[in-house]
This record gives C-alpha cells, structure tokens and sequence, in this order.
C-alpha cells in the first residue's frame, strides 16, 4: 500500500511548471530587494548586523558585495526557471539564500524560512528531466514521469504550514480582533481600501477567515468535488495578503503550490500539451527506497518539533519569543519596547548608558526594544568592544515591553549581567521577567 502511495508513477508536469514558477518568483524576489532598498536597509547600511545567534560569523559583504550577492542569487533563480545546469542552480541558490536568512534577522520572515526548505526539497527532485535546457542537451534524463512521493512532499510540507498557522491563531487577541485591529491600523492610509480595512465586520471576516482557510485549505483542494471552490478561494486570500501586506512572493509562491493538488493530466493539457502525457501508473520501486523513508521520516519529524517546542519552554511564547520562529506562528502579534543599556566597569565602578543610535539603524532600534535576543546579542557587542580596549565590563538592561497595544511591563530583569549570560536555543532564560509580573 505505501509502495503504492508513494512509487506509483504520474505526469510530472506539476513539478515541471512548479519549477519555472519558482524559479520566476525567486528571481523576481532578489531583483526585487535590490530595487525596493531591502539589500541597502537591511544588508548594506547597517554598521552591526543580528544575525541567528550560533552564525555570528556569517556577516554581509563589504562595498557593493551584498548587491552583486543577490544579481547573483536572481540569476540563478533564472537558471532554475530554464532548467540549465539545474543541480548546480538549486544548490547554490540554497546554499546562497541560507546564508541570507542566518546573516540577519532584523527582517525575518516565516516566508523566508519557508522558500530555505522549498529550495532544499528542490535539491533532491528531478525537476529538470523535461522542458529544460538540460534535458535538450541531454535527451538521455528526460522523462515525463515522476514518483508519485514528489507531490506528497509538499503536500505534507504545506499542510504542516497551514495548520500550524491555523492552530497559532486560536488565543484571545486574535479571536476577539484586538490585533487584527492593530495590524490594520497601519493601513488606513491606502488608496480605496484604507477606511474599508478599518471596520468592525472586516476584521471579524479576516479573524474567521484567517483560522478556517489556514485550517481547511489543503484538505479542500485535495478533495476533488471541492477543489476548484478551493483554488477560487486561494486566489482571492492570496491576492487580498498581497495587495494589503506586500509580502514579496510568498501568495503568489503559495498559488503555485497548488499545481501539485490538481490531476497531472490537466496540468499537461493546460500547459504541456505538445508531449503526451505519462499514464501507464506503474509502481517503480527505488533502490533506495528505505533511505528515503529514513531521510523523509527525520526530515518531517523535525518539521513537526520546532512549532511545538514553545510548549515546553517556560511562559508563554507570546511574551518571551522563545520559540516563536520557525514555527509559522505568522502575522500574530504586534510588539513595541523601550530598552536602556547601562555599562559597569568592573575595575572601577563607573558606569554609563549606551547610546543606541550610536551603533543600530533605525529598523534595529525598533527591534532591539522588544525582542529578548537581539538585546542579549547587543549586550555581548557591547562586551566585546569593550574588551577590545582592555576593559571588563558589565551590562544591565533596562526594559519594558507592550504586546498588542496594551500596557507596557518590565521585561529584563535589571540586576541580571546580561553580558555574563549564556544563550541557549531550546531552555527559557530566566533573565526574562515572568509575564504576568
């Protein structure tokens, strides 16, 4: 039965256009962070860079090199869309865009740890056998056919996505739309739509709709009877982020997605009716068929870890972050905070407070106030530089923190050495005051 589910042979037009899509729309991101100034803001101009604690070493190029990076990255984006040196294109890009989102994470964005394991699954697909350069100039790869274990992948990828979106969504300031409120706020000014996004009744449709699309969506577009309904309805929650959110390429990635949820044979007809379409439907069994379980088993089961290891970190991931990334808790909460750095020399006692503007852009300065790694990160740049000159150094933190427009409470414990402290990936650190204090 999972031979069957998994080795059955299908049309692999849905990888095929999958491929020229995702090629297309990383291009047009790369390119697009150039010409927007996100490679400027967010790589180029500042002076200290946060990135993933543990990638400290990964720092952006000097000059004009994060520029070239990215032409680079948009490139190769184009070489995957043509299927030319295919392997080498979807390696690099994967290597490339990793290397992106571990060097910073002043703009983090589910999306982009999202597009980090799409480009990885990609790695390992024979997504290049037809309609591809590569399969011109080599006519011995090509192929119409695929495993039928190449949709399931992203089928259960995607579900994992969404319904961990879902499930994130059912706490109190999302269900009774005090943050949706707060999220449209910063859209009144929209041409057309700014004072319709401002209503009562549009937030309660976005709260409900919000829950049950993440929740529904991918059961209903693999469920034939409702899958046109479904595909409809992705179109217009999509379209709707994009216009109101600009987010980049992410509705129009998840659009492509859906190709794997339609009959392959209508993919062909639509888009690849020049060659026949692949339906014989035997069952090819690789040769290495148990590692691919074992690889698929580790790799979905840490899938299904990091949303849920908040749960057994100390407090509640709303107020401490613990957690929070790489768990597609997305869009969920708004997050404002005052921070005040105070440096004790050890030697002799003195002290003063840092002037932040000194060191941080002003995006970082937003960030610093209200997220507990970057002001550790911060305090241990300001231990080093100090250390530089020969001075030991302590540095307390003065901080306070508001989620979701309501009141702003202490949220660094002031007595605590901040540069003295560890940081530990998957524990709660007790420097974080308890959020109901």
């Amino acid at each position: 039965m999972l031979d069957r589910i998994l080795h059955k042979k299908i049309d692999n037009s849905p990888l095929i256009l999958f491929r020229i899509l995702f090629g297309i729309l990383i291009s047009l991101e790369c390119y697009g962070a150039i010409i927007t100034g996100w490679v400027r803001r967010v790589l180029v101009t500042p002076q200290f860079t946060f990135s993933f604690i543990g990638f400290e070493w990964l720092q952006p190029l000097p000059g004009n090199g994060m520029y070239w990076y990215f032409i680079v990255m948009g490139t190769l984006g184009l070489l995957i869309a043509f299927g030319y040196r295919y392997r080498f294109a979807i390696i690099s890009f994967t290597i490339l865009w990793t290397g992106v989102y571990l060097m910073q994470k002043t703009a983090y964005n589910n999306h982009y740890y999202l597009l980090i394991l799409i480009s990885l699954i990609m790695c390992f697909l024979p997504a290049h056998t037809s309609h591809s350069l590569d399969a011109k100039k080599h006519p011995e790869i090509g192929t119409n056919a695929m495993n039928q274990y190449v949709k399931w992948i992203f089928v259960l990828q995607l579900f994992m996505v969404y319904t961990f979106a879902s499930i994130a969504k059912l706490y109190a300031d999302w269900l009774n739309f005090g943050f949706i409120k707060i999220l449209m706020q910063s859209k009144a000014d929209y041409f057309l739509i700014g004072d319709f996004l401002q209503q009562l009744w549009v937030h309660k449709i976005i709260g409900f709709t919000g829950i049950i699309f993440d929740l529904l969506v991918i059961p209903a577009l693999l469920w034939k009877p409702t899958r046109k309904l479904a595909f409809i309805a992705s179109i217009f929650f999509h379209l709707f982020n994009s216009v109101v959110f600009q987010i980049g390429i992410f509705p129009y990635l998840s659009l492509a997605f859906t190709v794997f949820f339609f009959e392959p044979e209508t993919i062909r007809k639509r888009c690849f009716r020049k060659k026949p379409s692949y339906s014989t439907g035997e069952i090819h069994v690789p040769s290495y068929k148990n590692v691919l379980l074992l690889i698929g088993g580790i790799y979905f089961t840490i899938q299904l870890l990091l949303p849920l290891r908040h749960h057994f970190i100390k407090d509640n991931v709303l107020w401490t972050e613990e957690g929070h990334r790489m768990s597609w808790r997305m869009m969920l909460r708004s997050r404002a905070g005052t921070v005040r750095f105070k440096v004790v020399n050890k030697k002799t006692g003195a002290s003063q407070f840092i002037n932040k503007n000194d060191y941080l852009t002003r995006s970082q300065t937003r960030k610093i106030g209200a997220y507990p790694d970057f002001i550790w990160q911060f305090a241990q740049r300001i231990k080093s530089d100090n250390a530089k000159m020969g001075v030991d150094v302590a540095v307390y933190v003065i901080s306070r923190v508001r989620i979701n427009g309501k009141e702003s409470k202490p949220f660094i414990d002031p007595d605590v050495d901040l540069a003295a402290e560890k940081w530990n990936h998957f524990k709660h650190h007790d420097w974080i005051l308890p959020s109901e204090k």
